[in-house]
């Protein structure tokens, strides 16, 4: 049975659709594209990080799923809005036939394409993304993009993507840190703990350093099952999350803790123990 489509069921209402919204959606585009370009630095603050992405933005009610054939078509179209829109279907939709023009249009002239392309691309997995995506991070000038790219790689465990997403975590501006903290975390690659110890202890975003503490918890973990407790790089990760629950933010004091509770290393749970107690800590 033909899935509902957000355009309709023939090509009589996506004529309609594009009469009534051309105008309308290009003058959205514009609008976007400029603040895009005039503002790549996304958040500047704690306080200022704000969804912007396809998938940060849940709707108030469920919608039927696009048709994929009809979003297939329209990822050829010449009009910016109808590829746009078709890239953002297959944040949704996973289907491979779309995976050969996704990665095309990771060099879409419109940002608003290319950021709707990461996350398609993130949600229908494909090997064959995976170098297209490194490339394009490094060289996208736009943050947004950037962003989504991270956010993908870490989605589909690409091991060659730790080198890229440990420089997003040193360098890149805070919301593209952000999300190459939780990704390092994803790939479950343990060469990727002294990085993020460091970003732990180092990052001023708490945002940023929560995230790594949720990495660290979860990297550490699966190291503690690997290796000795006395490894050199285990312990620099726990001296790392023991400071972190003096953090000056109590979201990353509470990711720390979380992260120690669940390594149960023996010194780390004498310091919880102690600071609960003198903090009269109780968990419900």
């Amino acid at each position: 049975m033909r899935r509902h489509s957000l355009f309709g069921n023939s090509a009589q209402s996506t004529v309609k659709y594009q009469k009534h919204f051309r105008a309308f959606k290009f003058a959205q585009i514009f609008a976007m594209t400029t603040a895009m370009t005039l503002n790549d630095q996304l958040v500047t603050s704690d306080q200022e990080i704000i969804p912007t992405s396809p998938l940060d933005l849940l709707p108030e009610q469920e919608q039927p799923l696009p048709d994929p054939d009809e979003m297939l078509l329209l990822l050829n179209s010449e009009a910016v809005f109808e590829r746009m829109q078709a890239a953002r279907a297959f944040c949704e939709l996973e289907d491979s036939r779309s995976i050969p023009r996704l990665i095309e249009l990771l060099n879409d002239e419109c940002p608003l394409v290319r950021v709707s392309v990461a996350y398609a691309l993130g949600r229908n997995k494909s090997e064959q993304a995976i170098a297209p995506l490194i490339h394009q991070l490094s060289q996208d000038w736009n943050g947004y993009v950037r962003k989504g790219i991270v956010w993908a790689l870490g989605t589909c465990r690409a091991k060659s993507g730790l080198q890229p997403l440990i420089s997003a975590l040193k360098y890149d501006i805070t919301a593209v840190r952000l999300w190459a903290a939780s990704a390092l975390g994803q790939l479950g690659d343990l060469q990727a703990i002294p990085s993020l110890t460091s970003a732990l202890s180092e990052d001023p975003m708490s945002a940023v350093r929560g995230n790594c503490a949720w990495s660290l918890g979860k990297l550490v973990g699966q190291m503690r099952c690997e290796f000795d407790f006395q490894e050199e790089v285990f312990q620099d990760a726990v001296d790392a999350l023991i400071n972190a629950l003096i953090d000056d933010d109590l979201s990353v004091q509470t990711d720390a803790r979380t992260a120690l509770r669940k390594l149960g290393e023996p010194r780390a749970l004498k310091v919880l123990d102690r600071i609960e107690m003198d903090q009269g800590y109780c968990e419900f």
